[in-house]
């Protein structure tokens, strides 16, 4: 009986081939959807530099896209409705669609999932804005689930599910340097310290999302605390906004960056606080028959750093273009009823409403 093949005496076992070793990689445990994309620097996953450009190898994808005007991050997220529908909603989305409206090339970084029925709902796809907007979507097993429930003009929220952290290391290298970035988190998905890597000119921040936690024991159920963030992100800070619900827990942050650059408070339809170099000022809101409420301070926010990135614009005439531009959206419901440019600006030069400034 002949004996089986093998290494004969003093000779080496032979070393595995390139495919036997491709093959065990790839019956490794597959990586955890949740986690944020690996992100690559200097090329390719196999450490390959950028091929240079030639007549026959041209520019494409995300590499020809012209960096935006206006770019906000943060998750867009689905709002479950009394009726069991979805609607998406979130910071990221209702500013960059009013900077759209205003004339600006938006980008969106965002993460979740879309376009499909998750966990009995049907969540809507982003695809209705892609002739509005450039999203870039971090993939997710769920969208981040938020209800809202009611009692009188008083808020409860619930999480039921959380997208995950958005990794800015996702970002297309130019889109760093937009000339507007919005950091627009809704379920503390931004890491701050991330956030130091981006050189925008404008730097506008709405820290609803930093204020928040939603422990599972309490079945997920929203509690606010107090606003934290690194003195660097604070320093080169230009605009941060919060509300009116929102300035107990953000009082030291707002004034702190209010009295180097620019601090708000939107109170609703009546207007906004301005907080700018140490000198104050109350804005009183455009007066509109109210419709719906949901997403103003989002409208304001994108008015407010688009006119106050023109530094031949002063903070209260900012103050007085987002106090309109946000009364107007509230005449219908949801991101589309921020009327066209045109009859912003019109009725903005009409109107001349009396500021009480204080030192």
């Amino acid at each position: 009986m002949p004996e089986a093949a093998g290494p004969t005496s003093g000779e080496e076992p032979s070393k595995p081939s390139r495919d036997q070793n491709r093959d065990r990689a790839k019956a490794k445990r597959p990586r955890d959807p949740s986690l944020p994309p690996r992100i690559t620097r200097g090329g390719d996953k196999r450490g390959r530099k950028r091929q240079s450009l030639s007549p026959s190898r041209q520019l494409r994808g995300m590499q020809s896209e012209r960096a935006p005007d206006y770019l906000v991050i943060g998750q867009i997220v689905c709002d479950i409705q009394p009726d069991g529908s979805g609607v998406l909603g979130g910071t990221a989305l209702y500013s960059a669609l009013t900077a759209a409206r205003l004339g600006a090339r938006v980008g969106v970084l965002t993460r979740g999932r879309y376009g499909e029925r998750i966990a009995g709902i049907d969540v809507p796809s982003l695809e209705p804005f892609s002739d509005q907007l450039t999203i870039i979507t971090q993939a997710a097993d769920a969208p981040t689930f938020f209800v809202n429930e009611y009692v009188g003009s008083r808020r409860t929220q619930t999480i039921r599910t959380w997208a995950g952290p958005i990794d800015l290391r996702g970002l297309p290298p130019h889109w760093g340097n937009a000339k507007v970035i919005h950091l627009g988190p809704v379920a503390r998905e931004i890491d701050p310290h991330q956030a130091l890597s981006l050189a925008p000119d404008f730097l506008g921040i709405t820290p609803q999302g930093w204020m928040r936690e939603w422990p599972m024991e309490r079945g997920g159920r929203v509690r606010h605390v107090q606003l934290r963030l690194p003195p660097e992100l604070l320093a080169r800070t230009d605009t941060i906004v919060v509300s009116d619900e929102e300035i107990t827990q953000a009082r030291s942050t707002v004034e702190w960056v209010g009295a180097r650059r620019v601090g708000v408070v939107t109170l609703g339809p009546n207007g906004c606080n301005l907080l700018y170099a140490g000198h104050r000022a109350e804005l009183p809101g455009y007066p509109v028959k109210t419709v719906d409420l949901t997403g103003a301070g989002d409208v304001f926010a994108a008015a407010f750093f688009i006119k106050a990135s023109d530094p031949t614009v002063s903070p209260v005439t900012a103050g007085r273009y987002a106090n309109l531009v946000a009364a107007l959206s509230l005449r219908g419901v949801g991101p589309d009823a921020v009327p066209p440019l045109e009859e912003i600006e019109e009725r903005f030069a009409a109107w001349d409403p009396r500021i009480t400034q204080r030192r």
